[in-house]
């Protein structure tokens, strides 16, 4: 571990599955922090904020301050930023895009006006028909428009449900057009934030899904590690190609301390990412 500074944790089916942390989990990340490795975890859900999903992990038995977590919301925001000066913004989702903005100096509306400046649409349950509605003019006058993240489903303990990539594929089709940026992965935003938050220049990206997670570390160059212990096993590493090929594949997260089983990525020669 003395090869890395900062750990950046995905969090669902990595860190936690549903209500329970992933076994071992909230040891294993408790001792490389006490190791003097930095542990954050990343997230494109961006309904909540960064306080409540600290909350929610230390319930797990994790060590994690607020600042420890960075969601697609604050991605997002930093997108924004980059787009228009301060003042009102159409904040689309949960609590989690509104105090994102307000962190950036901007003031989240509701409604779009002729004052509305952009666009930041992510998930958030009680997002409606009329939140949609207001999107879709404010996109359609053209303003610019950040989607925090495009995943198609949202988990639920009832199952798959829509997700914010659905609900940005309604605004889409209503208004004729894309977003102007995405900040979740597999985009490279959120990890560039988490490295601008934390400071970190020898990171390590660990994650379980191919898709997101490491195609996310190889579009910025960053060494990723894929646990077994979400989505994907280890015939879909055999399989992967292109940019969902990582650095290394381990059973869990246990394969970052002495003696873990952190093997380089099938295929791929150790040190070659």
């Amino acid at each position: 571990m003395t090869d890395f500074d900062v750990i950046l944790l995905d969090l669902d089916g990595v860190v936690y599955i549903g209500p329970h942390a992933v076994p071992g989990a909230p040891e294993v990340i408790a001792e490389l922090v006490r190791g003097g490795v930095r542990c954050c975890y990343v997230t494109n859900n961006a309904s909540r904020t960064p306080a409540q999903v600290a909350e929610h992990l230390r319930a797990l038995g994790l060590p994690a301050a607020d600042d420890d977590v960075i969601t697609s919301s604050q991605a997002g925001a930093a997108i924004v930023a980059e787009l228009v000066p301060s003042g009102e913004v159409l904040a689309v989702g949960g609590e989690g895009v509104r105090a994102a903005l307000v962190e950036r100096g901007f003031e989240p509306v509701r409604t779009f006006s002729d004052r509305t400046l952009a666009v930041m649409q992510g998930y958030g349950p009680d997002v409606g028909w009329a939140d949609l509605a207001e999107a879709t003019f404010a996109v359609r006058a053209g303003l610019p428009w950040v989607a925090t993240n495009l995943d198609r489903t949202f988990p639920t303990p009832r199952g798959p449900a829509p997700g914010n990539g659905s609900l940005v594929g309604v605004v889409a089709a209503t208004a004729g057009r894309q977003p102007d940026a995405v900040a979740g992965k597999p985009e490279p935003a959120l990890f560039a934030e988490a490295l601008r938050r934390t400071g970190g220049q020898r990171p390590l990206v660990v994650g379980d899904r191919l898709d997101t997670d490491i195609a996310a570390a190889s579009r910025l160059g960053i060494p990723s590690l894929l646990v077994l212990t979400g989505i994907c096993d280890a015939s879909q590493a055999n399989a992967a190609v292109g940019e969902q090929i990582g650095t290394y594949v381990a059973p869990d997260l246990r394969a970052l301390l002495p003696g873990g089983e952190l093997h380089p990525w099938p295929g791929v020669a150790a040190g070659s990412r």
